[in-house]
């Protein structure tokens, strides 16, 4: 099966206290705003994408992100609910790509491109425990 270019997904996420930026920090010197994060719109993004590719994954398979290109342009409150979509633009061999758009109920928060690409999950998890065996 092939994905037609316009193919999409939309995710739906209301932002809780865990998606802020604040819950970022890793000391107490960290300080950043009680807004959504940007890795949470990032990872909404993602997983919109992951879902157009939903209908050409096989058995053992899922979709790992490549590369992501986004800007964040506006801050969303706690309780405020994002709608990330994502919609396919074509193939540059095994890398599958995509324009992204998120919006909260006061319009645009962030768009970009991102690439996927399309593995077998058990041997990605073989390669992960066999870097965390070295060293």
């Amino acid at each position: 099966m092939e994905l037609t270019a316009g193919a999409t997904a939309t995710v739906t996420y209301t932002v809780r206290e865990p998606d802020l930026a604040s819950s970022l920090a890793l000391e107490p010197t960290d300080r950043f705003p009680r807004v959504f994060a940007t890795s949470r719109m990032v990872s909404v993004m993602e997983l919109a994408a992951a879902r157009v590719l939903r209908p050409l994954l096989g058995p053992g398979e899922l979709s790992v992100g490549i590369t992501i290109d986004v800007t964040h342009t506006a801050p969303t409150p706690v309780g405020g609910t994002v709608r990330a979509t994502a919609t396919f633009v074509g193939r540059e061999g095994k890398k599958l790509l995509f324009e992204l758009v998120a919006e909260d109920d006061g319009g645009e928060i962030g768009r970009g491109r991102h690439q996927r690409a399309i593995v077998a999950a058990e041997r990605l998890e073989q390669g992960a425990a066999a870097r965390g065996k070295k060293g």
